[in-house]
C-alpha cells in the first residue's frame, strides 16, 4: 500500500512541473520593436556616413544590416540578426571576414536595451545597445578596449 501511495504522490508533484514547462513560451523580441526602423550614425569618421537597419521578420527574428559609406564607396557592411535559437536570443553578425556568422547570446533585455555575450570571440566579446528616446548607443567591448557608436533615429 506505501508504494502505491508513494508512486501517487511523485505523480501529483511532477505534474505542475509538467504543466509549467508545457506551457513555458519561447523567447521573442517584443521587447525590442523599437529596434526596427532607420539609425544614422551621428560619429561617424569625417567624411564618412554610417547606418543601421532594421526589419522584423517575425516575433523571432530581426534581420539588420549596418553600413559604413566614404562618398559613394562602401567602406564597411555587415549583416546583423536577432533571432531564437532553440531557447535562448542571439545576436548574429555576418562580415565578410568571417566565414560564419559571429552568434552573440543575449544575456540580459529591458524595454530598453540588452547585452549579448560571446567570450569566445576575439573581438568584440560584448555588444550592448542602449535606447533613450530617438537615440541610440551601441557599444562593442572585449579585453579592455570599447567603441561606442552613437545613432538617431529617421523619422522619415
Amino acid at each position: 500500500m506505501k508504494i502505491h501511495q508513494i508512486i501517487l504522490a511523485l505523480l501529483l508533484l511532477s505534474n505542475p512541473v509538467q504543466t509549467y514547462n508545457q506551457t513555458k513560451t519561447k523567447p521573442n523580441l517584443k521587447k525590442l520593436n523599437w529596434l526596427i526602423g532607420s539609425w544614422t550614425r551621428t560619429n561617424a569618421k569625417p567624411g564618412e556616413t554610417a547606418s543601421e537597419t532594421w526589419k522584423k521578420v517575425s516575433p523571432e527574428k530581426f534581420i539588420g544590416l549596418g553600413i559604413t559609406m566614404k562618398g559613394a564607396d562602401t567602406v564597411f557592411s555587415e549583416k546583423l540578426q536577432l533571432l531564437v535559437k532553440g531557447n535562448a536570443l542571439y545576436y548574429a553578425a555576418d562580415v565578410a571576414e568571417n566565414k560564419e556568422p559571429t552568434l552573440f547570446k543575449l544575456t540580459d533585455m529591458t524595454a530598453n536595451g540588452f547585452v549579448c555575450e560571446n567570450t569566445a570571440h576575439d573581438f568584440p566579446k560584448k555588444i550592448v545597445y542602449k535606447r533613450s528616446g530617438n537615440t541610440l548607443k551601441a557599444i562593442i567591448s572585449g579585453d579592455g578596449k570599447s567603441i561606442d557608436f552613437n545613432f538617431i533615429k529617421n523619422t522619415k
